[in-house]
């Protein structure tokens, strides 16, 4: 059997199970295990699979383990965060959510809120508030990308952009010290711009970390946004630039202090 038919039945098989293992090809195949890695690496370079320990999984499953991942980290961090968004939202107000784990946290948080008008490309946000004292629940239309749940693209950014809200809070995926805010797809960040643009209030939920790391797509700039709500005191240079746009920076470790004080 050829390398191209092997690799043909390997995405077969990932068709019909979650994963597959490297000794289980070898074996099937009837190969060493070093050419069944061959193959793993050669199919995982195309973007046909991701390569795991042991074996490989199909693409989508990967990426939905990989946001299950970042459910998890900052965990702590990121409930108290909501909780401090949670209390900028009153009740019986409109309020937008974006895709990201940390909004997540917020939709959770406002659980106890009545009267809420919600409207999200966040498939989750939308699972998570069904049956609660919410009034509207609004799913925008448009592209679903598999690995979070988020629905992307212009219809998104149509379907949002016939709203006016009173609160949009939105995640990043990086911060910039001088105050920009930024992601990595453009058919996410695309959606982000919209929901900003269209609601009275701006907020940002971002945890620290986000100052540690780079992406590509800028979603705004800090003027751009009325509050920010983290978990740690931020870089000189930013809380300068929050200072100038007249933007409130909020962190848990103030609100604790404050509790504690």
């Amino acid at each position: 059997m050829d390398a191209t038919t092997r690799q043909t039945k390997i995405l077969d098989l990932l068709n019909t199970q979650d994963r597959v293992e490297v000794e289980d090809l070898a074996c099937r195949f009837a190969v060493s295990l070093q050419t069944v890695r061959t193959d793993l690496r050669d199919l995982s370079t195309r973007g046909a699979l991701s390569r795991v320990h042991g074996g490989a999984v199909h693409v989508s499953s990967a990426a939905n383990r990989i946001y299950a991942d970042r459910r998890k980290q900052n965990a702590g961090g990121k409930l108290a965060m909501a909780a401090l968004a949670a209390d900028l939202i009153p009740e019986n107000c409109s309020i937008s959510l974006n895709i990201g784990t940390s909004t997540e946290q917020v939709a959770r948080a406002l659980s106890g809120h009545r009267g809420l008008t919600v409207l999200s490309n966040n498939i989750n946000i939308i699972n998570l508030m069904i049956g609660g004292l919410t009034k509207d629940l609004i799913l925008a239309g448009g592209t679903v990308r598999q690995s979070d749940g988020a629905i992307i693209g212009e219809g998104a950014v149509e379907f949002i952009s016939r709203y006016k809200v009173d609160f949009a809070i939105i995640g990043a995926s990086a911060l910039d010290d001088d105050g920009a805010v930024m992601d990595h797809d453009p058919r996410e960040v695309s959606v982000a711009r919209a929901i900003l643009k269209n609601a009275r209030t701006k907020v940002l939920i971002c945890d620290g970390s986000k100052f540690q790391r780079s992406a590509p797509v800028r979603i705004c700039a800090i003027s751009d946004l009325d509050v920010i709500i983290t978990d740690r005191p931020v870089p000189d240079d930013f809380a300068q630039a929050a200072k100038r746009s007249d933007t409130r920076i909020l962190t848990t470790s103030q609100n604790e202090s404050n509790e504690n004080g």
